[in-house]
C-alpha cells in the first residue's frame, strides 16, 4: 500500500508556486539597451579594453592589469567621483599598468545580507530590480564614456543580457565557480572572464571551470526580448585564474603560484594568474591588502610572468559601515559590504607599482 495515497488530499489543492509571493515582469533586455545605448565613445572604450585584456592574457602586452574599485556600488555619485579619479590615475600609469575599475552590482551572500545595487537599489528591501538594472547600466555607460574599462561579477545568467555589452572583464566568484550554470554562462560571455578559486581554497575547481567554459554549451536562458530560450555558445577562450585565498588561509605565496602554473599547464591552459589582494588573501582585513599587493608585485618583478594582474578593493574612504535605509546616516565613499582601502592608499600603491615594474 502506498502510504502517500492514504493521506486525505483535496482534489483542487494547488501544486505550483506554493512558496512564491509574487512574479513581476521585467523590461526586456532589448528595450533597456535601446533606452540606454552605447555611444561611439563608450563602445570604443569597451572594444579597446577587451582587446587589451586579451593581449595581456596572450602575453603580447607586457603590462600588469590592476583591477581596482569598491567592493560594491551603492552610491552612484561616489562611484562617479571614484571613476573620475581612477581615470586620471590610469592615464598616468598606462604605459606599465592596464587599470580596470571594479564595478560590482551583485553580491553573493554566505547567509543573508544586502545583495547589491541591482537587487535592492534603495537599500530598503523593496527589491526594485527594474530600477537597479537601469541604474547599473547607466553608470557603466557613463564610466565607459570617460574612457575607463570596467569589471564585474556575474551571479546568474539573466543579468548579462542587460549589462554584459558594457563590461571589459567578467568574473565568476568563489561560491559559483563550481556551478555548471555559471561555467556554461561564461562560455558565451563576450569578454574575458576570471574564475576565482573556491571558498575552501581549491585551485582545481577554477581550473576545471576554465576548461569547461572554453567549450561550446547549450543551456536555458533568456533572449534579448526576455523570452525563455535555449542558449547555444561557441566557448570562451579568454579565461584566467583568480586567486583569492580560502578557509585555510592565503594562496599567493611562490609555492602556490608554482602549483597554479602546474595545474594550468597540466590542463592545457595558459599559465596566467590574477591575485585578489582582498578576501582570504588579506584575512578579510582591508588594511592588509597592501602587504599582498607588494608581495605579489615583488614576485612579478623577480620574473614570475604568470602573474598578469592584481585586484584591490578600494573606495574613496577606507573601511566599511553597516548598510542603512536612511542614506543620510551613510558616510560618503565608504563601503557597505567588505572593507576597502581609501583613495590615498590606492593612488600610492598604483604609483609605487608603476615605478617598480620592469
Amino acid at each position: 500500500m502506498n502510504p502517500l495515497a492514504a493521506q486525505p488530499v483535496a482534489a483542487t489543492e494547488p501544486t505550483s508556486n506554493l512558496r512564491i509571493r509574487s512574479l513581476e515582469p521585467l523590461v526586456p533586455p532589448s528595450r533597456l539597451c535601446a533606452l540606454l545605448s552605447l555611444d561611439e565613445a563608450a563602445r570604443a572604450t569597451i572594444v579597446a579594453g577587451r582587446h587589451a585584456v586579451e593581449q595581456v592574457l596572450a602575453g603580447a602586452d607586457g603590462r600588469l592589469m590592476a583591477v581596482v574599485g569598491p567592493c560594491s556600488i551603492h552610491d552612484l555619485d561616489a562611484a562617479r567621483d571614484y571613476a573620475v579619479r581612477l581615470k586620471r590615475l590610469a592615464d598616468r600609469v598606462a604605459d606599465r599598468l592596464l587599470v580596470i575599475m571594479r564595478v560590482y552590482f551583485e553580491k553573493p551572500r554566505t547567509t543573508v545580507g544586502w545583495k547589491g545595487l541591482i537587487n535592492d537599489p534603495h537599500l530598503d528591501d523593496t527589491f526594485d530590480v527594474a530600477t537597479g538594472l537601469r541604474l547599473a547600466r547607466g553608470l557603466l555607460i557613463e564610466i565607459a564614456r570617460m574612457g575607463l574599462a570596467t569589471a564585474t561579477e556575474f551571479l546568474e545568467p539573466i543579468t548579462p543580457q542587460y549589462i554584459a555589452d558594457t563590461i571589459v572583464l567578467g568574473a565568476i566568484g568563489a561560491r559559483t565557480t563550481e556551478s555548471p550554470t555559471h561555467r556554461q554562462m561564461a562560455s558565451g560571455l563576450s569578454m574575458p572572464v576570471g574564475f576565482k578559486n573556491s571558498t575552501d581554497g581549491s585551485l582545481q575547481a577554477a581550473v576545471d571551470a576554465m576548461q569547461a567554459s572554453r567549450t561550446p554549451h547549450c543551456f536555458l536562458g533568456i533572449d534579448n526580448d526576455g523570452g525563455t530560450a535555449v542558449v547555444s555558445t561557441t566557448g570562451n577562450p579568454w579565461g584566467v585564474l583568480m586567486l583569492r585565498g580560502g578557509r585555510s588561509g592565503s594562496n599567493y605565496s611562490p609555492e602556490i603560484m608554482q602549483e597554479a602554473r602546474q595545474r594550468l599547464e597540466a590542463a592545457g591552459l595558459p599559465a596566467r594568474v590574477i591575485v585578489d589582494c582582498s578576501h582570504a588573501n588579506s584575512g578579510k582585513d582591508h588594511r592588509r591588502q597592501s602587504i599582498v599587493w607588494r608581495d605579489v608585485l615583488a614576485q612579478r618583478n623577480q620574473g614570475d610572468r604568470s602573474i598578469v594582474g592584481l585586484m584591490l578593493e578600494s573606495n574613496i574612504n577606507p573601511g566599511a559601515q553597516p548598510a542603512s535605509r536612511d542614506r543620510s546616516k551613510l558616510a560618503y565613499g565608504v563601503s557597505i559590504t567588505d572593507g576597502c582601502i581609501g583613495w590615498d592608499e590606492t593612488e600610492e600603491l598604483l604609483l609605487e607599482a608603476h615605478a617598480q615594474l620592469v
